[in-house]
């Protein structure tokens, strides 16, 4: 199966926080490869772990991402993140730097953004969504 998912903080968090949870029962249904994270992710998953100075921390963090695969921000990434962030911005309805970069990166990649956090994404035209941690919500578009 071609990859189709792109993770977002809150799920690997939860991966890492609660091993037997909801995210992790739902990642096992789907084949190694269909499940990759951003770059943007990365940097902030090991920003986490080094903020609180856990090597514990640090270890899952890293095994973590050394199961996953984590994907450069490239490609048309960058001219997406200008488009989508004037959009919001004329429209009043702005996002976090970093959100939105993991939005134009979903876009761009054209990969489902898995999050808990849809209030946030929810504004981003065009990017499909989907929260492996409520499962009361389908796949969103």
């Amino acid at each position: 199966m071609p990859a189709r998912d792109l993770l977002d903080t809150n799920i690997p968090s939860s991966l890492i926080k609660d091993p037997q949870g909801a995210a992790t029962k739902r990642l096992a249904q789907l084949d190694a490869e269909a499940a990759r994270t951003s770059i943007v992710v990365a940097c902030k998953l090991r920003h986490g772990a080094a903020k609180r100075g856990s090597a514990v921390l640090t270890q899952r963090v890293e095994a973590l991402l050394g199961c996953i695969d984590v994907m450069p921000f490239d490609g048309d990434a960058d001219r997406l993140y200008a488009e989508i962030r004037a959009g919001l911005e004329r429209a009043g309805k702005t996002i976090d730097g970093n959100d939105l970069l993991i939005a134009a990166h979903a876009r761009a990649l054209d990969l489902i953004l898995v999050t808990h956090n849809l209030g946030e994404f929810e504004r981003v035209p065009g990017l499909q969504l989907e929260d492996w941690l409520d499962p009361t919500l389908a796949t969103r578009k």
